[in-house]
C-alpha cells in the first residue's frame, strides 16, 4: 500500500509535464473504452428488438370454434422495409388477449397504428389501400421492435377473413419470427467487429497505458536503485496506469451513455432504437470497470520489469536486446491455416465451415492478426539494420539506426492503422458473402397474388394499376391425392396468356402464335425438359362442382429467355384465354410485371393494397427479411468501420505525439550538431512511413488471404475478391498520407538545449 501511496504522490507531484501526460491517458483510454461499450451494447439492441417482436406475435390454431376471435397476419414488402398488418375480427372468445403496445383488440373500421405510419399516412396517402378503417390511435412502444418500424392492427369483420384467419389463442412467444439479425449471421458479425474494433481497441489502450514510457522507465529505475523491491516498483507504477485506466473507464462510460441518448434519437441507416434498449448492462460495466484497468496493469508490467531487473541499463539507456522471434511463429501458424483453405478453393472441393473448420478459420484469421502486429517489430528492425549498413543517405541512415534501437516505438504509432487495413478486408468479405442474398437485379419485377383470394372484378382492376405493364395467370396442374399409389406424378405450371403478354414479361420469345397451345423451352433452365410431348396434365377450374380440362403437352415450342427471378420461369406450357372455360382455374396466381425502379414498384404496391388490402402479395425474388438483415448488418459494419478508424487514427496521433515528446532530447542533440530542420523532418517522417509501409503490404496481402479462406469455407460464389483490392490499396495509400502528414509538424523548430542537460 506504501508503494502504490507513493506512486500517487509522484503522479501528482512531479509536475505539470506529467500531470498532462496523466489525462491523456484517461483521455485515451475513456476513448477506447466508449468504442469497447457500444461494441458490447449492438447484442443487446438487436435482442432487445426481437424480444418485442416476439412478444407480440399472435398464438394462434387452425380450427375456428364458434365466438373466437380471427386474426390474419399480412408482411408485405414496402420498398426495402416490411410492412406489418394484422388483421383482427373481433368474437366473442379471445378478445380478453390484447397484445403489448394496446389496450384493446381493435373493432371493425378501426386502425391502430405505429408512429412511423401515422406519419406516413400524412406523406403518402396512397398507403391509405393497405388501412381499410380509420386511424383509432397509436402502437405502444411495447408493441414495437423499434421506433420506425410499420406496424398496424386493422379490424376487420370476421366474413372477410374467414377463409385464411386463425383463431386467437393470445400472444407471445419464446422466439422472433424474423429475427433482427440471424443466430448464424449474428455470430458471422461479432467475429467481423471484433476483428474491426476490439483488435485495434486492443492496441489502443496498450499504447495509453505506454505513453511516456521511456520516461516512467527511467524514473522507475531510479526508485529501484534507492531500494525499493521489484514488487515495490510495480506498485508505484500501476499507480498511474490502473488510475488513469480506471478513470478513463469511468469517463468512457458515461461518453457511451451519452451517445446512446443522442443516437437513440437520430437513428442509424437502417437501425434504430429506444434509449433503454442501449442502456448500459451490468456486463458491459462490469468489463469495461475491470477488463482495462487489468489491461494497463498487465502492459505497464513489461516496462516495470525492465526497470526492475535492470536499473542501470534503464539509466544509461543500454541497448535494448533485439525482438522477439516468437510473434513470427504466429503468424506463419494463422497463414499456414488460411493459406490451406484459400488452395481448397481452387480444387472441385473446396472446404466448408463444418465441422472443426468452423473453429480452426475463426483461429487461422485471429492468429494473423496477432502474428501480423507481433511481427512487425522483427521485420522493422531487420530491414533498418540491412539499410543502416548498407546506405550512403545520412538521412535514411539516421532514420534506420534509430529504427534499429526502437524497433517497437515506432510498432506503437502504425499498428492501429495497420491492424485497420487488415480488419478492413474482413469486413469486405462478410458484405460480399451477404450480398449472395437474393436482390432484384432484373429490369423488371414480377408479383405474384393467389387468385383465390380476387374477386374477378379485382382482378381487372389489378391489371389496370398504374405502372403494370404486363398481366398474365399462371396455374398448376391438378393431382388426385386420392389415386396416388406411391409413385411421384408429374405436375406442369401453365402460363395463361396472349404472345403479347408474353413478350412484355420476358427478355425475348421467338415462334409463338396467338390462339394454340405450345411448350415452353428456355434454353438457360431446366425445367420441363424431363417432359415428353403427348403427355397429358389435367388442371381443375370452377369452385364446387370443379371441371377438369386435359392440356397435351404439344411438340411446338417457344424458345424464350426469362429474367432473373421471374415468375415465368416455372411455367412449360402457354395456354391462350381462348381456348380456357369461363370458370377460374383452381391452384393460380395473378402476375404482376413492371419496371423494378423503387418508385415504381412502390407505387404498384400501393395499387394492389388499394384494390385488395387483405391480398397477400409476393414479390418474386426478392427476400425482404433478408435485405432488412443485410441493410443493418452493413450499418452496423459500417459503425465498427468508423469506430476502427476513429480508434486506429487516435492511436497514431497520441503515439506519434507522444513518441515525438520522448524523443526531443535526441533532436535537439542532432539539430545542434548541425542538421538542419528540413533533415530532421526527413528522419522523423521515413521512420515512421518505412515501417508503416511494410506492414500496410502485409496487411493487404494477409488481409485478402484471410478473406478469401472465410468466402471459401462460406459457400460463397465469389472466392477471389479482385474488385475490392484496389479501395483497400487506396485506402493504405490514404493511410500513408496521414502518417506523412502527421510527422512534419513534430520536429520543433526552436532549440532548447536545457532538455540535454535534463537528460
Amino acid at each position: 500500500m506504501k508503494e502504490f501511496l507513493l506512486g500517487l504522490r509522484l503522479l501528482f507531484g512531479a509536475g505539470r509535464g506529467n500531470r498532462i501526460r496523466f489525462f491523456l491517458m484517461a483521455a485515451g483510454g475513456s476513448l477506447g473504452v466508449c468504442c469497447l461499450a457500444l461494441v458490447l451494447t449492438i447484442p443487446q439492441i438487436l435482442d432487445a428488438h426481437d424480444t418485442r417482436a416476439a412478444a407480440r406475435e399472435p398464438r394462434t390454431t387452425s380450427a375456428q370454434p364458434a365466438g373466437s376471435t380471427l386474426v390474419l397476419q399480412r408482411a408485405d414488402p414496402y420498398g426495402s422495409v416490411t410492412f406489418n398488418r394484422i388483421f383482427v375480427a373481433k368474437g366473442t372468445k379471445g378478445t380478453d388477449s390484447t397484445p403489448p403496445g394496446l389496450d384493446e383488440l381493435p373493432g371493425p373500421g378501426e386502425v391502430f397504428v405505429s408512429p412511423r405510419v401515422h406519419d406516413l399516412l400524412r406523406e403518402q396517402p396512397a398507403v391509405k389501400g393497405l388501412l381499410p378503417g380509420r386511424e383509432t390511435g397509436l402502437i405502444g412502444a411495447a408493441g414495437l421492435a423499434h421506433p420506425d418500424e410499420l406496424f398496424a392492427y386493422v379490424g376487420t369483420t370476421r366474413d372477410r377473413i374467414a377463409d385464411e384467419g386463425r383463431a386467437l389463442k393470445g400472444f407471445g412467444y419464446d422466439y422472433a419470427p424474423f429475427p433482427a439479425v440471424d443466430p448464424s449471421t449474428l455470430t458471422t458479425l461479432r467475429f467481423a467487429l471484433g476483428s474491426l474494433v476490439l483488435l485495434p481497441l486492443g492496441i489502443f489502450l496498450s499504447v495509453c497505458a505506454r505513453l511516456s514510457a521511456a520516461a516512467r522507465t527511467r524514473r522507475l529505475a531510479s526508485l529501484r536503485l534507492l531500494g525499493v523491491s521489484t514488487r515495490g516498483v510495480q506498485r508505484v507504477n500501476a499507480a498511474e496506469t490502473v488510475v488513469a485506466a480506471l478513470l478513463g473507464a469511468v469517463l468512457g462510460l458515461i461518453e457511451c451513455w451519452l451517445l446512446n441518448q443522442m443516437m437513440s434519437r437520430t437513428g442509424l441507416a437502417s437501425l434504430r432504437w429506444y434509449p433503454e434498449d442501449g442502456a448500459l448492462s451490468a456486463t458491459t460495466v462490469a468489463v469495461c470497470l475491470i477488463g482495462c484497468p487489468a489491461l494497463a496493469w498487465f502492459v505497464g508490467r513489461a516496462g516495470a520489469r525492465e526497470a526492475a531487473a535492470s536499473p542501470l541499463a534503464v539509466r544509461r539507456t543500454a541497448v535494448p536486446r533485439r525482438p522477439a522471434t516468437w510473434g513470427a511463429l504466429l503468424l506463419v501458424t494463422g497463414l499456414g491455416i488460411v493459406t490451406g483453405y484459400c488452395v481448397t478453393g481452387l480444387t472441385d472441393h473446396p472446404a466448408d465451415s463444418i465441422g472443426p473448420n468452423a473453429f480452426l478459420i475463426p483461429v487461422g484469421i485471429l492468429l494473423t492478426g496477432l502474428g501480423l502486429v507481433l511481427t512487425l517489430p522483427l521485420l522493422s528492425h531487420a530491414l533498418a539494420r540491412r539499410l543502416a549498413r548498407s546506405t550512403r543517405s545520412l538521412t535514411l541512415n539516421l532514420a534506420m539506426r534509430r529504427n534499429e534501437v526502437e524497433p517497437g516505438s515506432k510498432m506503437r504509432v502504425v499498428t492501429g492503422l495497420v491492424l485497420l487495413v487488415f480488419a478492413a478486408s474482413l469486413a469486405q468479405g462478410v458484405l460480399i458473402q451477404l450480398e449472395q442474398v437474393t436482390r432484384p437485379s432484373a429490369p423488371v419485377q414480377d408479383y405474384s397474388v393467389p387468385l383465390a383470394s380476387l374477386t374477378p372484378e379485382q382482378q381487372r382492376d389489378l391489371a389496370g394499376v398504374q405502372g403494370v405493364r404486363a398481366h398474365a395467370v399462371t396455374m398448376d396442374s391438378w393431382v388426385d391425392l386420392e389415386k396416388l399409389d406411391g409413385t411421384l406424378q408429374e405436375q406442369a405450371t401453365a402460363l395463361i396468356a396472349t404472345c403479347d403478354q408474353l413478350e412484355r414479361m420476358v427478355r425475348r420469345a421467338e415462334g409463338c402464335r396467338d390462339g394454340k397451345v405450345m411448350r415452353l423451352v428456355d434454353p438457360n433452365s431446366s425445367v420441363g425438359s424431363d417432359l415428353t410431348p403427348g403427355t397429358s396434365f389435367p388442371y381443375r377450374f370452377g369452385a364446387g362442382k370443379a371441371r377438369t380440362l386435359n392440356i397435351t403437352l404439344p411438340s411446338e415450342r417457344i424458345v424464350y429467355s426469362a429474367y432473373p427471378a421471374s415468375a415465368v420461369g416455372n411455367a412449360v406450357l402457354l395456354v391462350p384465354p381462348s381456348v380456357l372455360p369461363a370458370a377460374r382455374p383452381d391452384s393460380a396466381q395473378l402476375v404482376l410485371t413492371s419496371s423494378s425502379a423503387p418508385d415504381r414498384v412502390r407505387e404498384v404496391l400501393d395499387g394492389i393494397a388499394a384494390v385488395a388490402p387483405i391480398a397477400e402479395i409476393e414479390l418474386i425474388g426478392v427476400n425482404i427479411q433478408g435485405l432488412e438483415q443485410i441493410a443493418v448488418i452493413e450499418t452496423l459494419l459500417a459503425v465498427g468501420m468508423i469506430m476502427g478508424l476513429v480508434i486506429g487514427v487516435a492511436a497514431f496521433i497520441v503515439a506519434a505525439t507522444d513518441r515525438a515528446v520522448e524523443r526531443r532530447p535526441q533532436v535537439t542533440a542532432i539539430m545542434l550538431i548541425g542538421a538542419r530542420a528540413r533533415t530532421v523532418r526527413t528522419v522523423q517522417c521515413v521512420q515512421v512511413v518505412l515501417p508503416l509501409s511494410i506492414g500496410l503490404a502485409l496487411a493487404l496481402v494477409t488481409g485478402k488471404l484471410a478473406e478469401s479462406s472465410y468466402l471459401i469455407t462460406g459457400g460463397s460464389a465469389v472466392y477471389w475478391d479482385v474488385a475490392g483490392t484496389p479501395l483497400l490499396a487506396l485506402a493504405a495509400a490514404g493511410v500513408v498520407a496521414v502518417a506523412i502528414a502527421g510527422t512534419l509538424p513534430l520536429a520543433g523548430r526552436r532549440i532548447d538545449p536545457e532538455l540535454i542537460r535534463r537528460d
